[in-house]
């Protein structure tokens, strides 16, 4: 193999970052421009994680390392849970790029919007991709910086109050997570991502480790908005529908909880994490956080804050899997990372595209929606039936491997979570369900759908989450892939 084939992680990152350098030298008025290289980058992305995808299930080996310092290098590679977050990430920029291109057509600073965009995704893509905790450390800070002017893109006061708590939340994450590597290094002499953990026997005591791993833990919770470092998700949603999108569904929130995976997996492995008894840690926080999150989402009016408590729940359902731990709740746990952003990316862009079209923004504004845009709705439907977990649709495939995961490792109240979650999604969906389906629309509210680049985004989303369900049991599903991960683990 050459060297610049097994250099792929590397070309999959400077992908979008070049076009992030290249969007913000184009300028403002070079709209069309801006348009194609945008559109270039994200299907040569999808072409580039597509070769890594089938290398690495062939069993090719890629990397990419420059020492920075003595023992402290930086380590690019791709290996199978590489593929699932990058996979998922290439996809939904190509269409979040889309959406967003229709959602901010006539909207002032659309330059600085894209740039910081596509440094986004080039962050998203390293987190994917880093083969130790300094190199992830690297592009999860990087996050943080690209994702800050996206938030506060709007430029209102909120919106910049909102972006304020975001960075201390994330800055202060962090420094703490920078802490636990610095930390780490010192005892253990590395911070590699190995399936099965990397730690040497006997690095230092129960206690030293332990303190270790909260560290580590903590820097990631604040990202995967695990409770209660969770307040900055919701007041997040001032930014425009395409940001809300992409941190919900693959950037911001995954790179935390895919860093859980990591230290739980590849950095102490699940044994180690149980002799300290930090698996109980990292299940009962998520378990906390699936019920808390569906609390608030009962009470919030607010379409986009009703999704953004839903993701605060949802997500957590990632660190249930990890934190059980054995085969079926690994799968369930993993799969989850795939599927939760399948179906949230759709509610967000349905939610964008009912505020842009006919201004409704509130859930009490949703009387008679399914009438007025059908297809969105449609859309959103789906979307919400996935979250709720009905037979066949993803969100069930996920509770199904999580609830017998439970009962596999007699793990009980598992099952309990997940049973008063599902009620609780329901009842923070169906209303929504019931009065765009049910009711008459308010008088004299115009009918129509939303602009062709906001609907069909969000109909090939709504499809892609539907597929992931009802197809689950074919080759190349998501379900497929991560069944693979887990035999790599429980080798």
């Amino acid at each position: 193999m050459t060297a610049l084939y097994t250099a792929l992680p590397l070309w999959v990152v400077l992908t979008s970052l070049v076009a992030a350098l290249v969007i913000f030298a184009l300028g403002e008025k070079r709209s069309r421009a801006r348009v194609i290289v945008n559109l270039i980058a994200t299907v040569l992305k999808v072409v580039l994680v597509s070769i890594l995808l089938v290398g690495v299930y062939l069993g090719h080996d890629f990397g990419f390392r420059v020492q920075l310092l003595p023992g402290i290098d930086f380590v690019l590679h791709a290996d199978a849970l590489t593929i699932l977050l990058s996979t998922l990430s290439a996809l939904l920029w190509l269409i979040t790029t889309i959406y967003a291109i229709g959602y901010l057509e006539d909207s002032p600073n659309r330059c600085r919007f894209f740039g910081f965009f596509s440094l986004c995704v080039a962050a998203t893509m390293g987190v994917a991709a880093a083969g130790n905790l300094f190199t992830f450390f690297l592009f999860y800070e990087l996050l943080t910086l690209a994702t800050w002017p996206l938030v506060v893109h709007r430029g209102t006061t909120e919106s910049l109050r909102s972006g304020a708590l975001y960075l201390a939340y994330t800055l202060g994450g962090g420094a703490l997570l920078l802490v636990g590597i610095i930390a780490l290094q010192v005892v253990g002499g590395t911070t590699a991502f190995v399936a099965g953990g990397s730690l040497p026997p006997g690095s230092a005591s129960a206690g030293v480790l332990s303190g270790i791993f909260l560290l580590l833990f903590i820097g990631m919770a604040v990202k995967a908005a695990v409770v209660p470092l969770h307040s900055w998700l919701p007041k997040a949603m001032v930014a425009p529908a395409p940001v809300s999108a992409l941190l919900h569904a693959v950037a911001v929130v995954k790179a935390g909880a895919f860093g859980i995976v990591r230290l739980v997996q590849d950095v102490f492995g699940h044994d180690l994490t149980a002799f300290l008894g930090m698996h109980h840690v990292v299940a009962i926080t998520a378990g906390i956080t699936i019920l808390y999150g569906s609390i608030r989402a009962l009470g919030a009016d607010d379409l986009k804050q009703r999704l953004a408590w839903s993701t605060v729940s949802q997500v957590s359902y990632i660190g249930l899997g990890i934190g059980i731990g054995g085969h079926l709740a690994l799968v369930g746990g993993l799969v989850h990372l795939v599927h939760q952003g399948l179906m949230k990316i759709t509610l967000f862009f349905c939610a964008g595209n009912l505020a842009e079209t006919h201004e409704i923004k509130k859930v009490s504004q949703m009387d008679g929606a399914g009438r007025r845009m059908p297809w969105t709705m449609a859309a959103f439907t789906l979307g919400a039936l996935g979250m709720i977990g009905l037979p066949p649709l993803a969100g069930f495939i996920t509770k199904w491997y999580l609830a017998t995961g439970g009962i596999e490792t007699g793990q009980y109240w598992v099952v309990g979570v997940l049973i008063a979650s599902t009620l609780l999604n329901a009842a923070y969906f169906l209303p929504i369900l019931a009065r765009a389906w049910m009711r008459e629309p308010p008088a004299g509210a115009a009918s129509g759908e939303a602009l062709p680049t906001l609907l069909w985004p969000a109909l090939i989303a709504a499809l892609f989450a539907g597929g992931a369900g009802f197809l689950a049991g074919m080759p190349w599903s998501p379900l497929y892939w991560v069944e693979f991960i887990s035999e790599l683990y429980l080798r």
